[in-house]
């Protein structure tokens, strides 16, 4: 199984965290990279073109920093202007039906931070619901979300852990479905 990674942020080559998970995945052959902010620095989306690479992978992994408690601007156009009614979802909209959809966020703050019971009184889950029930409503699958946490402090040692468990989540979701 072909898998998309559409990575979406703002100022990558500023990312320690967001590059060693890139560089880890990048080892596979059958994983492709899709750079938003690469794409479309002006911000205009080739929506027929977005549509067309969508359709071409079985998986998806949307990879962005959690950007104030949610998505990076741009890939929120992104999702408004490419997954349309009729194409998405709605009459007719099937094409993203079945697909499994991989939610791989960097966070800034610790885990501690995300519990009800922490520091922003909410849990990264919480925070991607609504993405969650957009993937739900066009009938793609959502599979477990990937989180790394503590992404400005971390040693490089930490990245390239969170970069094998990275790897190691993108295969276990695929595993689990088969079994």
């Amino acid at each position: 199984m072909k898998t998309l990674v559409i990575v979406a942020h703002p100022s990558l080559e500023q990312s320690r965290a967001n590059a060693a998970l890139i560089q880890e995945l990048n080892q596979y052959d059958n994983i492709d990279f899709h750079y938003l902010y690469g794409e479309y620095p002006d911000l205009n989306i080739d929506i027929e073109r977005e549509q067309q690479l969508l359709i071409k992978y079985d998986r998806i992994v949307l990879q962005f920093p959690m950007y104030w408690y949610s998505t990076p601007p741009l890939f929120k156009k992104w999702l408004d202007e490419v997954w349309l009614y009729g194409w998405a979802f709605g009459s007719g909209g099937d094409h993203l039906k079945g697909k499994e959809f991989i939610v791989a966020t960097t966070v800034g703050g610790r885990k501690q931070d995300y519990l009800s019971s922490g520091r922003f009184e909410f849990t990264v889950n919480e925070f991607l619901r609504p993405i969650e029930v957009t993937i739900k409503y066009t009938d793609a699958i959502y599979l477990p979300p990937f989180v790394s946490y503590d992404a400005l402090e971390a040693t490089d040692e930490q990245l390239k852990s969170e970069a094998a468990k990275y790897v190691e989540h993108i295969r276990a979701s695929a595993e689990s479905l088969m079994n």
